[in-house]
């Protein structure tokens, strides 16, 4: 790690073990901690969270905002295994409704390739100030934000196929998208929890319209594809660790 310009961040990350991971890197760093918000899980919620965070007394006084969004995300390129830390260049929006047919996909989808939606960059030097502090430890990537959980590896690989993406979430294009209207910098850093190679559980049941997971359904649905369950959940604790880890090394005292 190198010495980098202090940089003023809101750091958005999703609510639950992803939150609580970058509160417990903060707490090692032994400097100020930046204003950390436990954003809700999807697309939708993410949107109105942000919607009403615009127009909070905080947002609408900082002159130059500048948020880092970080949090766990998945791998759709054996390029990027378990445990890698990658930052954004752009990330691009598929929906359950909208993304286009894939080859050996049994999904009736709507667009085809010609018809491609746009991805929306990141903030180019609020992204260089973070990859210069971090250097060898990043990729730089090309994200994907689905609106629904993507568990199976084939999807993964056509996806990756399709929209030349790197990794895929449930709310960077989001936070992009809202944010970029208002002319705020946005950079984000995920670290990898799951890879391209195996099915992850479909939990896709357990997400609750306002961006929560409801505890039932989730073991259920672990419950239901236990080899798969274990996976997840091994790779999730390495995620969750190393994401503890980047944040006290991005914001540790130099």
């Amino acid at each position: 790690m190198v010495s980098s310009p202090k940089i003023n961040y809101t750091i958005l990350v999703p609510q639950g073990a992803e939150y609580q991971a970058v509160c417990r890197g903060l707490s090692k760093t032994g400097s100020p901690q930046p204003q950390v918000l436990p954003i809700p899980i999807g697309y939708q919620p993410v949107t109105h969270y942000l919607e009403k965070w615009q127009k909070s007394e905080q947002f609408l006084t900082d002159t130059r905002p500048q948020v880092l969004l970080m949090g766990l995300a998945g791998s759709l390129s054996p390029q990027y295994n378990i445990g890698d830390i990658v930052l954004y260049q752009n990330s691009i929006w598929v929906s359950n409704q909208s993304e286009p047919s894939l080859p050996g996909s049994d999904r009736k989808l709507q667009l085809n390739s010609q018809t491609l939606p746009s991805a929306i960059s990141t903030d180019s030097t609020l992204t260089t100030l973070v990859h210069h502090h971090l250097q060898e430890k990043t990729y730089l990537v090309k994200g994907l934000t689905s609106d629904r959980l993507i568990w199976s590896s084939l999807e993964k690989q056509q996806l990756s196929q399709l929209y030349q993406a790197g990794v895929v979430d449930m709310e960077g294009y989001a936070v992009l998208k809202v944010l970029n209207s208002k002319e705020v910098a946005v950079a984000m850093l995920r670290v990898i929890s799951d890879d391209c190679y195996y099915d992850l559980p479909d939990l896709n049941c357990a997400f609750s319209p306002d961006g929560a997971l409801k505890a039932l359904p989730l073991a259920i649905g672990m419950i239901r594809q236990p080899l798969a369950a274990t996976r997840l959940i091994r790779g999730s604790l390495k995620g969750l660790r190393v994401l503890q880890e980047v944040t006290a090394d991005l914001f540790r005292v130099c």
